[in-house]
């Protein structure tokens, strides 16, 4: 099956999780456009703003944001979208001290990071807005290894250091027939602050059966060598063999990296795909309150099919508070990036759109930015 088909399988399968946003947060207004399926679309074609829009944060989506700018500018010439991909933690710091417009992480906001955001929002609400879903691949670079199978104690020791050569008795028995090699694991993590990090980390406190000790968070406490942001420990596993990281699924595809089978307890050994993502994005549950949409994802999920290692990008943005000039760009291109023209471009990316359920409120969340 296609990553295509499977990416539109998966928007069926996440849509469950709109219903609970929408049951959480009670009803919404309508947002903009929805009287027609391009409306919200066109509004964002037709008030175009001028001027420069910088923002800082998550690598995770530098390949969507991307693609996301270029189709905007088709339609917005006269907007310079800046985004500076140095990870979810520099790109929080950076929006608080009030250095860029808008900040992009792949966790949402802590209690603390909520507050100073508040402040530089001139005492106004800051929101968690999802807008890009990206599975994260356990991908490795294995010597006559094509299928490699891993569940949650074993991933938890290979990364915390306690496993240390691939032909260990632990790896054997998950992949049963395959002739895994005596040589040393090495392993490649994210040197600078991320999300990617602190979800994955989250995944293995959370399946690992206690063998992962740290506490989940953007800076790594696990073993290995770093690398900076995404590109760096995907080009880490590419140019080193016997080697293994965590990264998002669409640099694990462009580097052609094999990436790892998920045995979550449910008998069956999962296949990253934009369906088993959206199996287990359906059981996360609403965090946030009012227009703050942040998630809580169950990253120990047995349900059958459910690939349990999952991040949501979230924007980060003010309610209130910038310089209108300002408002009026971040308004705008958060409109197209949560329009169904903007959500359409990233299906050939290896990401996943947001569901419409999830969509909408996103949409009505972004039309009360003033």
């Amino acid at each position: 099956m296609s990553v295509n088909r499977l990416l539109r399988v998966g928007s069926v399968a996440v849509a469950s999780l709109g219903v609970l946003a929408l049951s959480a947060c009670g009803s919404d207004p309508e947002p903009s456009g929805s009287s027609n399926p391009s409306s919200s679309d066109s509004s964002a074609a037709a008030d175009c703003p001028q001027g420069t829009l910088n923002a800082e944060g998550s690598s995770a989506q530098k390949n969507a944001i991307d693609e996301v700018i270029s189709k905007y500018n088709e339609k917005c010439a006269d907007v310079t979208v800046n985004y500076n991909p140095t990870g979810s933690g520099a790109g929080i710091k950076q929006f608080n001290a009030s250095q860029v417009d808008f900040a992009g992480s792949d966790s949402a906001l802590k209690p603390d990071e909520m507050t100073a955001a508040t402040k530089r929002c001139a005492n106004n609400a800051a929101v968690d807005l999802p807008m890009v879903i990206g599975p994260v691949a356990i991908a490795y670079n294995v010597e006559g290894v094509d299928k490699l199978v891993l569940d949650g104690p074993t991933a938890a020791k290979i990364f915390q250091g306690t496993i240390k050569t691939w032909n260990d008795p632990a790896i054997a028995k998950l992949n049963s027939g395959v002739t895994l090699p005596s040589a040393p694991i090495s392993v490649f993590f994210r040197s600078d602050e991320s999300g990617t990090t602190e979800n994955f980390a989250k995944y293995l406190a959370a399946a690992g059966a206690g063998a992962w000790t740290g506490e989940p968070a953007k800076k790594w406490t696990g073993t290995g060598a770093g690398k900076e942001k995404s590109a760096g420990v995907a080009e880490g596993v590419k140019s080193t063999k016997n080697s293994i990281t965590y990264v998002e699924w669409s640099y694990a595809v462009d580097n052609k990296l094999g990436i790892a089978q998920i045995d979550n307890g449910s008998g069956t050994p999962i296949e990253l795909s934009a369906e088993s993502a959206g199996k287990a994005l359906a059981a996360a549950k609403p965090a946030g309150t009012g227009s703050d949409l942040a998630l809580k994802l169950d990253y120990a999920t047995k349900e059958a099919g459910a690939y349990p290692i999952i991040l949501v990008t979230y924007e980060i943005a003010c309610t209130k508070g910038l310089p209108a000039e300002k408002t009026a760009l971040v308004k705008s291109f958060l409109t197209y990036f949560a329009s169904k023209d903007g959500q359409a471009s990233l299906t050939d990316l290896n990401y996943a759109p947001l569901p419409e359920e999830i969509r909408t409120k996103v949409d009505a969340a972004i039309q009360s930015i003033s």
